[in-house]
């Protein structure tokens, strides 16, 4: 599954008022992991930037004046995050702002004809109600680290989002076996250690039906926060196969 985690920037809040997009930025996951692919670009908006965006973000009118502008990069961008699922925080925002650009433009649709969208900002109301769900807020929550993160600017919010979105949807998502990582030489490459072929044959505990409902309980829960993309129940599915054995 490929997903882009996106973010931008803009003159001001409201595109009735013709603001513009200045920034945009995109972190590419792939079946949850990271791929280092990116998609990062200022733009010129052909306007000046409210004082008040200018203070969140720090991007100012000289700073853009020789940026390109959005029609220059607009079929790069939508070749970037074309055929994927979107992850945005607070989607409304970024989303309005893009179809806007897109009407300006001949031959591009909305961005709900390319893309399907996941508002992180919803997903974080559902599952803490009453309290802050902003980036910062969930960066706190989650142990997310954003201590670079003095104004906002789109790529680097990307990247934290995405830390964030998986988190929230399942955790941890890379596994370390034997509790330690062991590096060799200045390429950090990862040491295998291999057990002796006499040791003692490991234990087989199943888990009891409590645990076994607990589990499943777990991944119906991670099932609708995820919009139906829990890929352990996609996985059991695929192979026709119960999640535990009996």
């Amino acid at each position: 599954m490929r997903q882009i985690v996106l973010d931008t920037e803009t003159t001001g809040l409201e595109t009735s008022q013709d603001h513009r997009i200045i920034e945009i930025g995109c972190v590419e996951l792939v079946n949850r992991r990271l791929t280092g692919r990116h998609f990062h670009q200022y733009i010129n908006p052909l306007r000046e930037v409210d004082d008040g965006a200018m203070e969140v973000h720090g991007i100012s009118n000289e700073f853009l004046a020789d940026k390109p502008l959005f029609a220059n990069v607009a079929e790069q961008f939508l070749a970037f995050i074309e055929g994927a699922e979107l992850v945005i925080h607070n989607a409304p925002f970024d989303v309005g702002f893009i179809d806007h650009e897109f009407r300006k433009l001949d031959g591009f649709g909305r961005v709900m004809d390319y893309c399907t969208i996941v508002d992180t900002l919803v997903m974080a109301r559902q599952r803490h109600p009453g309290q802050k769900n902003n980036l910062d807020a969930l960066c706190k929550r989650y142990d997310v680290d954003n201590a670079q993160r003095d104004l906002h600017g789109a790529l680097l919010d990307a990247e934290i989002l995405a830390d964030v979105y998986l988190m929230m949807t399942g955790g941890q998502v890379d596994l370390v076996l034997g509790g330690q990582s062991h590096t060799t030489g200045d390429l950090g490459t990862q040491e295998i250690r291999r057990l002796p072929p006499d040791r003692p044959q490991l234990p087989v505990i199943k888990a009891t039906a409590e645990e076994v409902a607990v589990h499943c309980g777990q991944l119906t829960r991670i099932q609708q926060i995820s919009g139906g993309q829990c890929v352990w129940l996609a996985a059991a599915d695929a192979v026709d196969e119960p999640l535990v054995s009996e």
